[in-house]
């Protein structure tokens, strides 16, 4: 947000406070929400004919999220240069409504947004297969691959709760999982982090429920898809859906998985400072890592092996 129309919210804010204070009459309220939306047209036509600077593409983010992991994997295998914004925690959800991933297009003199990983792989696949040819082919949405991303997907939502499960009861690993010791991410929102701490963990309880009822369940459902993963990689195909190369679901399931395989290639390494330490997370959560890895072997080594030869 620019100086000017963090000013025009500021005083949109302010308003009734000045017409009550001051004892304004209807004639002057009316003046006043006239002069607002003139003001609010010049910001419009200003953006329109000085576009804000910035990069032409930018992924907001946050560090440690396992969704925004599968879109800068994806990004970085296209080899599509992007500038990472990372977000602490759920403060930018929290304020602005916004989830991340969340992927900021520069198009010519305005910028259109696009939300949640598997749009922006469809956004990718869509501006670049013509111009990048075989280079994008891993992005290809086919009937099979987009149906393994739709259960993909909900086993990321249901790692959601299981690591929230964990981690909630912890605020020290929480914060730090959700960036407040970060100095990539601003100053204002570390603090804002720390102060509204707990209304946050109010909010996700509300949102995701992962008590131990619904952390069972998930569970279940985690080990269900794993399951599935290890019949399919179990003949030693190298990759989940028998393809010459890896596409992106496999980068999927990887990039997914991080929330318990807790690779050390997470993000290519850019955030290794950021990320908690495997041993410091609590003892249930490292039990259940530990029991997956050794009844889903060929899906732990799949991922690894992922991380190890695709995330450098």
């Amino acid at each position: 947000m620019t100086p000017l129309r963090f000013l025009y919210a500021l005083t949109l804010l302010l308003l009734p406070l000045v017409v009550a204070w001051f004892g304004l009459s209807v004639f002057s309220a009316i003046v006043l929400v006239l002069l607002l939306l003139l003001w609010r047209q010049g910001l419009v036509l200003s953006a329109l004919m000085n576009p804000p600077a910035g990069p032409e593409i930018e992924l907001e983010t946050i560090i440690n999220s396992h969704f925004a992991e599968k879109a800068r994997w994806c990004l970085d295998r296209l080899g599509v240069e992007y500038t990472e914004k990372p977000w602490a925690g759920i403060v930018g959800v929290f304020f602005r409504g916004r989830t991340v991933p969340m992927l900021n297009v520069r198009t010519g003199r305005t910028r259109a947004s696009v939300c949640e990983s598997s749009e922006i792989l469809r956004y990718l696949y869509g501006r670049y297969v013509a111009e990048r040819g075989e280079a994008a082919a891993f992005l290809e949405p086919t009937p099979e691959r987009l149906a393994w991303e739709e259960r993909l997907d909900r086993y990321g939502a249901q790692l959601q709760v299981w690591i929230y499960f964990h981690l909630l009861d912890d605020p020290v690993q929480c914060k730090e999982a959700w960036g407040a010791n970060s100095e990539r991410i601003p100053t204002w929102q570390r603090w804002t982090l720390l102060v509204c701490f707990p209304v946050f963990v109010g909010f996700i309880r509300r949102a995701f429920q992962p008590d131990r009822d619904h952390n069972r369940k998930a569970v279940e459902r985690i080990e269900a898809l794993l399951a599935d993963t290890e019949k399919l990689l179990a003949d030693g195909r190298s990759t989940l859906l028998g393809g010459a190369s890896p596409d992106f679901v496999d980068f999927t399931l990887a990039g997914l998985s991080s929330l318990w395989a807790w690779p050390e290639q997470f993000a290519a390494g850019r955030y290794d400072e950021d990320r908690p330490a495997f041993q410091s997370l609590p003892e249930r959560m490292r039990a259940d890592v530990e029991r997956w890895r050794a009844a889903y072997p060929a899906t732990a080594a799949h991922i690894d092996r992922l991380y190890a030869d695709e995330r450098r």
